[in-house]
């Protein structure tokens, strides 16, 4: 898939395309099926399969005090559409200025004049141009006048539900840390991405050594917990590994920042630091717990691992040692 930043990288040698619009965060099953079927229009036509995307989410510009996290971020999100079946990405570099165009200019400008579209694709509440006065009847029109087709995509709503997919409804799954549903919603387990930092290696004085996320780690951060899921070494090319994933601020060590650590069950020998990692969430184990000293701390970790290997259907590990810790002291890595 070729992914073009701006209008300046689109070459000139592209003739008829398909085209969708949309902020695809977190490109789930809803996205998906719009996708899929811009992907068969465009093979129908002989022609590219096109997404249009932004970057920084419109909502970062328009109202920043109160923008959601990103479910994804641009790296995956771009990985994900790769997967379904598009020929091409139009990252667009979303500014006011560019969310002032009028509805015309901004038609003609990036869909026709750039990417010479014969289809279209939209869903129902589809908005665009300054203020969003652009809606399905405004696209329609412009595609009679400028020689496009425009097709409307229906909602995808899962079965026995009156709900349809979407990037709130997965927002509402993570603030609440069911990552089980979340992964019904996208369609796979939720990620997040970031370089592995030092953090005060009360992990491995514990016993079980923790790679902690960098804060500016891309991808949103579910509620406060421990999780079953996965490590996968190498940018996410590399080996996957089982893991628990502790998500909070370490209240038993009176701790303040939010952190994103993974202890991958059973291993001391890993060195992560300055490695670029993916963390996959699988299912919730527990809510955060403030515990009444080392001990009961380290014996519910020891649970903890137990419950991962269960619930991602590995092998158990051996318990691992473990050495005296004071809990108002971090120790060196």
């Amino acid at each position: 898939m070729q992914v073009w930043h701006g209008l300046g990288q689109v070459p000139s040698d592209v003739t008829t395309s398909v085209v969708t619009i949309g902020n695809f965060d977190g490109v789930h099953r809803g996205h998906r099926g719009v996708l899929a079927h811009v992907v068969a229009r465009a093979r129908e036509n002989g022609a590219l399969a096109v997404a249009m995307t932004f970057d920084p989410h419109p909502a970062r510009v328009h109202r920043p005090q109160d923008a959601p996290e990103e479910l994804t971020g641009l790296e995956d999100k771009l990985a994900l559409l790769a997967e379904t079946g598009l020929d091409a990405v139009l990252v667009v570099h979303y500014t006011a200025d560019f969310a002032g165009q009028d509805p015309e200019h901004f038609v003609r400008r990036y869909l026709v004049d750039a990417l010479h579209p014969v289809v279209v694709v939209i869903g129902r509440d589809v908005r665009f141009g300054a203020g969003n006065t652009g809606d399905r009847g405004t696209m329609a029109a412009l595609g009679g006048a400028l020689g496009f087709d425009v097709d409307v995509v229906e909602d995808v709503v899962p079965d026995a539900s009156e709900r349809r997919w979407s990037s709130t409804w997965a927002r509402e799954l993570l603030a609440a840390g069911d990552v089980a549903g979340l992964a019904l919603v996208l369609g796979r387990l939720h990620r997040m991405r970031g370089a592995v930092v030092h953090g005060e290696a009360r992990g491995r004085a514990l016993g079980f050594p923790t790679a902690n996320l960098d804060p500016a780690a891309s991808g949103a951060v579910p509620a406060d917990g421990v999780y079953a899921g996965w490590l996968l070494r190498d940018g996410g090319r590399g080996d996957r590994l089982p893991a628990a994933i502790s998500v909070g601020t370490n209240p038993t060590f009176d701790g303040l920042v939010r952190q994103v650590e993974a202890h991958v069950l059973g291993r001391t020998d890993l060195d992560l630091y300055g490695e670029e990692v993916v963390v996959e969430f699988a299912v919730r184990l527990r809510p955060t717990l403030r515990f009444d000293g080392v001990d009961p701390l380290v014996e519910q970790m020891r649970e903890d691992v137990a419950d991962a290997a269960r619930a991602l259907g590995v092998p158990a590990p051996a318990p691992l040692a473990t050495v005296d810790v004071d809990p108002g002291t971090p120790h060196p890595s």
